[in-house]
């Protein structure tokens, strides 16, 4: 494994972020939905008849966010520090131990990240809550996203027994690592052979970039009368629980409008499969415009859902398996 800095089209497309913003947004968008069309389309299609013949597929990735809070000024995210106004929560243990132990009996051995819009480093028990999870599900992909504000060599040594990769997006002003961030490269790199089961990613993040409205809840974007009428994977790939137990439909509802399960009231595996969820998918597959809260949402996952997908449609699961995470849009 290795320790990487990664951006879009690199230094070009950091500078095009910076001067062109909202230009350089749709352009990405508009690429990635031409792209993508028709591997969305299959995807959805297979999982709905698999589902109506009562083999609903597992999710791909499994996101628990534990803490409700980030530290970070990020004017495309609601979570940060000058726009976050949802109620401060933090999960449970007795919650998080049941959740992943529900997983285990469940044999999950996808992807699992503990995070959400949040910073996972907030929450002061985040390296107990790795350790449980890698002992519950050894064979699940673990992977950790943080900006990296918080984040020092003893912190990275604590938690790299438990995860698989972490990704560091280093959001900032200007094409430079952050001081903490920049120290955790040069040890990395200085000592390769100690990490060397862990995989590093640095992506250089424009910390006023323009990215997705995210259902109208971006705070520099916000949604416009235009209807998507694309289809969107997260539903289909993604399950999303939020500090409470509840289970969203996706990343884009920072303000938690939607509730679909409650994993005080009932199983994991129910709770992927219930009414709503359902009946949320069915309505999505055919176009974001027969669902309210996502007709005019315009995001697009920029990540390694795609070549998951891709992986699977092929059947290729243990490539499937393989497919590292990565920062959404």
């Amino acid at each position: 494994m290795s320790i990487v800095i990664n951006s879009f089209l690199g230094k070009f497309g950091f500078w095009a972020r910076q001067r062109f913003p909202l230009l350089s947004s749709n352009a990405y968008l508009k690429l990635q939905f031409v792209t993508r069309h028709k591997q969305q389309d299959a995807y959805t299609k297979m999982f709905l008849e698999q589902a109506d013949q009562g083999e609903v597929p597992m999710p791909n990735v499994v996101n628990i966010e534990t803490i409700n809070r980030c530290n970070s000024t990020c004017e495309f995210c609601s979570a940060n520090i000058h726009a976050e106004c949802r109620p401060f929560q933090q999960m449970t243990d007795e919650l998080y131990h049941s959740i992943i132990d529900q997983l285990h009996d469940w044999g999950y051995k996808g992807h699992l990240t503990l995070y959400g819009n949040n910073e996972p480093w907030l929450d002061k028990r985040i390296i107990e809550l790795h350790k449980y999870a890698r002992e519950k599900l050894p064979d699940s992909f673990i992977f950790m996203s943080t900006n990296g504000l918080l984040l020092n060599v003893e912190k990275l040594d604590a938690i790299k027994p438990y995860i698989n990769q972490l990704i560091i997006n280093n959001y900032a002003l200007e094409y430079k690592l952050h001081p903490g961030v920049q120290k955790v490269y040069d040890h990395v790199k200085a000592h390769p052979e100690e990490y060397q089961d862990l995989e590093i990613e640095i992506q250089m993040r424009y910390l006023k970039e323009v990215l997705t409205n995210r259902a109208g809840s971006s705070p520099n974007k916000q949604a416009t009368e235009k209807v998507i009428e694309e289809t969107c994977l997260l539903p289909f790939t993604d399950m999303w629980i939020t500090p409470d137990g509840r289970v969203g439909l996706c990343c884009c509802d920072n303000f938690e409008k939607t509730n679909l399960a409650d994993l005080n009231e009932m199983p994991v595996k129910e709770a992927w499969n219930s009414p709503k969820m359902q009946a949320a998918r069915k309505a999505i597959a055919a176009g974001r415009q027969n669902y309210a809260f996502c007709k005019h949402c315009d995001f697009i996952d920029a990540g390694f859902r795609m070549t998951m997908v891709k992986h699977i449609l092929e059947g290729n699961q243990e490539a499937a398996h393989r497919a590292g995470g990565h920062e959404r849009t």
